[in-house]
């Protein structure tokens, strides 16, 4: 399988997503990662997200056994 670089990355396009359609689900987040990259596996996605949440702009919670919430978190210098 061949590789192709992305014009954006997987952090920058999860954070576009959610600045579009709010709060989502984890499982419909992949599911819009898979229309626009392509072969994105849930394991990528998850390190994103850990990424992200560690660097402070999204926050994870859980919503049932197998389901998280995924939303941006807000920015207090406004």
């Amino acid at each position: 399988m061949e590789s192709v670089w992305a014009p954006h990355t997987l952090q920058t396009e999860i954070v576009t997503m959610l600045q579009k359609k709010g709060a989502i689900a984890d499982t419909d987040l992949l599911k819009e990662l898979k229309d626009s990259y392509g072969d994105v596996s849930f394991r990528e996605v998850n390190r994103a997200l850990m990424k992200l949440e560690l660097i402070g702009i999204v926050r994870v919670s859980r919503l049932l056994k197998k389901k998280r919430r995924v939303e941006l978190v807000e920015s207090k210098s406004r």
